[in-house]
């Protein structure tokens, strides 16, 4: 069979997360997604694995779970955790039951597990990797170029983190497989896009996501096919919409060369900080000019979240009645968002909304323009 999976999200007890992070409104924006399996994220933080258990059951000793007497068939969850080193390095953990999730608490250094749902621990990569597959966990590191807390941020190569092999890399929203397959030492890595989602809603939740193939829906089939690299297809938006693509000022959002920025010692002509671009820090890491892709590395897909589309096409803020109300009725008439912005016939959206078509249409042909994110910055769409 084959899922798709956002693999990476958070929980209300997060730091800058929506207080609407909670089991039942994250399963029933999912299933409006098109999600067949969610994160649940913070699954160290003693308050949300009570709530999990409160309001989730186990399918069949899976390590799925569903929530309790649910009505519809929404989004099933996975038991997951991210955690920041002694570093200030982001590393996922795919954990195998909510049971495993409370015995592992207890043997990670940390002053207050509790204090935010990714917890600040202080041990190394390796330490960590080693509780982590003492429990049967999947672990890799988290949005990897993110310049603040991905690996490449403080070091050159994976190895030099973790003294084994790690079980993933997730890409981040700055990248994607074109740029990474530039880096000769991720040739051997399965890739996966998730949405690091702090909000449930579907502009956040699902942004990015997974196509994987299991042979059942379970832990243990999913960890299989992960360390076999069994992902059909990757989604993302794409790297140039992200917040930190190019190189930038983080106070005017100024956008530089990484020569240039050099240049002035990482100061803005405005006296703000210029942070080095995603794009950028692939360039210094490449092997190769252009990404030489490995015999089993899926396609990415770029997507943008169809309430975002909407919010664009029509000028009127995501969050409005406006562009809500049309939400609804697309989901109403063609099904999930995954649906709308993949396989739905260009025509019939068209003659639902002409602009929104225009837009859908330039995604899936990969000609649509953007105005490159950076400095904390997102991308814009120049046409639409």
């Amino acid at each position: 069979m084959i899922i798709t999976a956002d693999l990476h999200v958070h929980s209300k007890y997060s730091m800058a997360t929506s207080k609407n992070m909670i089991p039942t409104i994250m399963a029933k924006e999912s299933s409006k997604k098109g999600l067949n399996l969610i994160a649940t994220g913070d699954a160290l933080h003693s308050k949300w694995l009570n709530t999990l258990e409160e309001n989730l059951q186990e399918k069949e000793y899976t390590g799925i779970y569903e929530l309790k007497h649910q009505e519809n068939n929404y989004t099933n969850f996975l038991i997951t955790t991210e955690v920041e080193d002694n570093q200030r390095i982001h590393h996922l953990i795919l954990i195998p039951s909510i049971e495993t999730a409370w015995q592992m608490r207890e043997e990670f250094t940390v002053k207050n597990m509790d204090a935010d749902g990714r917890p600040k621990l202080r041990m190394n990569a390796s330490e960590i990797m080693d509780i982590t597959q003492e429990y049967d966990c999947l672990i890799g590191p988290a949005h990897i170029f993110t310049p603040w807390t991905g690996i490449y941020k403080q070091y050159d190569s994976i190895t030099d983190c973790y003294t084994r092999k790690p079980d993933f890399v997730e890409l981040g929203l700055s990248s994607d497989t074109y740029l990474a397959d530039t880096i000769r030492e991720l040739k051997d890595y399965t890739f996966l896009t998730n949405s690091d989602s702090h909000s449930p809603w579907p502009h956040r939740i699902g942004r990015e996501f997974n196509k994987i193939e299991i042979k059942k829906l379970s832990f243990k089939e999913l960890q299989k096919s992960i360390r076999k690299g069994k992902i059909i297809e990757n989604y993302g938006i794409n790297p140039k919409m992200g917040k930190y693509h190019e190189t930038g000022c983080i106070k005017c959002y100024k956008s530089y060369t990484i020569e240039k920025a050099s240049e002035q010692n990482m100061k803005c002509t405005c006296g703000g900080q210029i942070k080095k671009g995603v794009l950028s820090r692939i360039r210094e890491l490449s092997t190769y000019e252009q990404p030489i892709h490995p015999e089993n590395r899926p396609h990415y897909q770029y997507i943008l979240p169809l309430s975002e589309l909407l919010s664009m096409v029509h000028d009127k803020g995501i969050t409005t009645k406006y562009v809500q109300t049309r939400y609804d009725n697309l989901i109403k008439k063609f099904g999930t968002e995954i649906n709308i912005l993949l396989d739905t016939d260009i025509e019939q959206i068209r003659k639902t909304d002409p602009s929104l078509a225009k837009v859908i249409k330039s995604y899936r042909d990969n000609t649509i323009q953007i105005t490159a994110g950076r400095g904390g910055q997102y991308g814009k769409l120049k046409t639409i």
